[in-house]
């Protein structure tokens, strides 16, 4: 199915028929202005259901096609809308030369950068930024329907790869910005969406978009936060083990050295080590009792079921504690990963390699005392009627992108729970979705100082 053919349809029968059951979201008895108020009569909801399902039925994978089919759509619906639109083909290969590079690991032969200014001149007060790409789907059998990309509607809620992480947010940024439009206000300070590509990778959407020299006062970044706001995340660094063995018959077992016998002892250190690591998490991290995992994701060995493997080699994730430099998270692994070798009779004198391809996410965080988490949070007080919490994310993300070469103020806030991320299970409660876009719009009208 094209692009046009996708986002150009009317709300099928499984939006229709659950469209009706979706709460009316109002706002509490706090006095909103004028302006304030229209931009929130001015959202769509409608539409907004309508366009994530659009967007949950392409299937922008990192690197794919679909991945710069979204990005073009964005771009023209911040045209139509009046939006001053940067849209930009990247350069990959000056991109992945720069000292800074963040690393990928889906392949990719073309990569865009959209980014939408509406307002007056002037760097942006506010700057919302969503990814389009989303992650493999895994196996078939494991979704419902079988179909990842269906986008379909059950008890209330939006499902498929992408419906949480992050189109729902990607989908709020738009309402809003259309809302802003729609609503006939004038902004005193400008603002600015960003869309970006290959978060899941690395990150190298947000990257380009820094050296770019786009800018602004604070960014929300619209990642699933389960109500919460989050004014810190962890990082992730893909990590690769080489384990040597030494292949034979198998029936000769002991005349060779199974790489898989010898990576047991690794497995068992790393473990440890993750044991260590989360002894004593930040306090942003309450109730969660793992906030910087190790985990292999990866693990392949052998050729040939009757010979003894000769090497194996696992890839994993390697959770970054919040302010910790990623050559020390480095290091750390790697000193386990040496210290279990020189203890094993085998490794002593074969020792596992360590290498680190793929994406390199440091941690990053937010000043509470900033001005915009404050802002935020009085935002969904207005809007939803709640005090919202500040917490930590476990996960990496673009935010040390913004915060850190972009020097952008900035948290995520955003409709989703990342537990349903990255499998079957994937989907987003359509309230919820409303709500955050509700608080979104709220605290965007009011640091953009929207008036009529």
């Amino acid at each position: 199915m094209t692009l046009s053919a996708i986002f150009c349809y009317s709300v099928d029968g499984a939006v229709a028929a659950n469209f009706g059951a979706m709460k009316e979201t109002s706002v509490p008895g706090v006095e909103l202005t004028r302006a304030e108020a229209a931009v929130l009569d001015a959202i769509d909801e409608h539409a907004l259901v309508e366009e994530l399902v659009a967007m949950i039925r392409l299937p922008s994978l990192t690197g794919s096609d679909a991945e710069s089919e979204l990005q073009q759509w964005h771009a023209s619906q911040l045209a139509t809308l009046g939006f001053d639109v940067d849209t930009w083909k990247l350069d990959l290969d000056d991109l992945a030369a720069h000292p800074d590079y963040p690393g990928t690991e889906a392949p990719r032969v073309e990569g865009y950068g959209v980014v939408g200014v509406l307002g007056p001149e002037g760097v942006p007060a506010l700057v919302l930024q969503g990814h389009v790409d989303v992650v493999p789907t895994g196996d078939l059998d494991n979704w419902d329907d079988r179909n990842p990309f269906s986008g379909a509607i059950r008890q209330n809620a939006i499902h498929g790869r992408g419906a949480c992480d992050m189109k729902a947010g990607v989908a709020a940024n738009l309402a809003v910005a259309r809302a802003l439009v729609v609503s006939g206000v004038t902004l005193e300070r400008p603002f600015a969406l960003h869309a970006v590509i290959s978060e899941e990778d690395g990150g190298l959407g947000a990257f380009a978009t820094m050296l770019r020299g786009h800018r602004g006062e604070a960014a929300v970044i619209t990642e699933p936060t389960s109500g919460n706001v989050v004014v810190a995340n962890a990082g992730a660094l893909t990590f690769q083990l080489r384990v040597p063995g030494r292949a034979t018959h198998a029936s000769s077992k002991l005349a060779g050295q199974s790489a898989l016998d010898a990576f047991l002892p690794v497995y068992a250190a790393i473990a440890e080590l993750e044991r260590e690591r989360n002894a004593h998490p930040d306090s942003l991290f309450a109730g969660n009792p793992l906030p910087y995992p190790i985990s292999i994701g990866v693990v392949r060995t052998g050729d040939w079921a009757s010979s003894v493997p000769d090497l194996l080699v696992a890839e994993g994730r390697f959770g970054v504690q919040i302010d910790e430099p990623p050559a020390a998270a480095r290091a750390s692994l790697e000193r386990a990963v040496a210290d279990a070798s020189a203890r094993d009779p085998w490794l002593r004198d074969h020792p596992v390699e360590v290498t680190w391809p793929g994406g390199q996410f440091a941690s990053g965080r937010i000043d509470p005392a900033h001005p915009l988490v404050g802002e935020v949070v009085d935002s969904i007080l207005v809007s939803e009627g709640r005090d919202a919490s500040l917490s930590g994310a476990p996960y990496g993300s673009d935010l040390r992108l913004y915060s850190g070469m972009g020097g952008i103020p900035s948290l995520h806030y955003g409709p989703g729970d990342v537990r349903l991320a990255h499998g079957p299970r994937e989907r987003v409660d359509i309230d919820e979705l409303i709500r955050s876009t509700h608080s979104l719009a709220v605290l965007t009208a009011r640091r953009c100082g929207a008036h009529h």
